[in-house]
């Protein structure tokens, strides 16, 4: 697995000190409105009883290994189907929402009937533009912002996700199974999408997150192994083969000024 990659002292190196792990947005284009990620935690809890929740441990131990990303727009999304019998997204808010038309169609699909799991289950595509990467090994998975309570829970389930972003860095997206298509899909700016959660070697070393630089060794890496999915069915084989073509070095921590 480190074929092409850094190798340092066993001090320093792979499997010691916090996994670090870098995120960048693979276009600046918009950037304004999208969030940085953050560290999973409740401020103002209660922690003036020894056996509060909040100071449990376990608790604390679970949620500090989780990344939020937060929705960057307001949407209220239905769905329909056309005089010729074709799945269709409706957009409640029309020309009064924030997001114009033309722009939402740019950012959110409505993923083709036939790649659907379920024939009664359409599935969207939120298109998001960050990307994660590191210099050792290491693992993310996608998952549903679990501990993020929704007075009006979505009608659906979102896709979670695992890959390795240390040979396969590619932009996030956020995928939606619409269950119950009767009710619409409403989404709040700043309000939790997604989380990510990193595996590294060894389960008890914490995760540090910085933001990266978009080096020309890390665009050009991205090219690389960019847009393999619309050719083929399993990416994951592509794994060692993107591996042997990967630069020494990939994160670099964006000097800010």
């Amino acid at each position: 697995m480190w074929i092409n990659m850094v190798v340092e002292s066993p001090a320093d190196g792979p499997g010691s000190g916090p996994v670090t792990v870098g995120w960048f947005r693979a276009t600046e284009r918009h950037g304004v409105l999208y969030d940085p990620p953050e560290r999973v935690s409740f401020r103002d809890t209660n922690r003036s009883h020894g056996k509060s929740a909040s100071r449990c441990p376990a608790i604390i131990s679970l949620e500090s290994r989780y990344f939020m990303v937060r929705c960057p727009f307001d949407l209220h999304i239905g769905f329909a189907r056309d005089k010729e019998g074709r799945a269709v997204l409706v957009n409640r808010t029309g020309s009064a929402g924030p997001v114009r038309p033309a722009k939402l169609n740019e950012v959110l699909t409505l993923v083709s009937e036939a790649e659907w799991r379920y024939p009664d289950r359409p599935t969207l595509q939120l298109q998001l533009p960050y990307v994660f990467i590191a210099d050792e090994m290491v693992y993310l998975s996608q998952v549903d912002a679990f501990a993020h309570y929704r007075r009006q829970p979505l009608p659906g389930t979102i896709f979670g996700g695992r890959f390795p972003i240390h040979v396969w860095p590619r932009p996030l997206m956020w995928a939606f199974e619409w269950h119950d298509t009767d009710r619409d899909l409403v989404l709040k700016r700043g309000e939790p999408l997604f989380y990510c959660q990193f595996e590294g070697i060894g389960p008890d070393r914490p995760v540090h997150l910085t933001e990266a630089e978009r080096t020309p060794e890390l665009l050009s890496y991205m090219d690389h192994v960019g847009g393999a999915v619309n050719f083929v069915n399993q990416t994951f084989s592509l794994f060692k083969a993107a591996e042997a073509a990967r630069p020494a070095r990939l994160l670099k921590a964006r000097e800010r000024r």
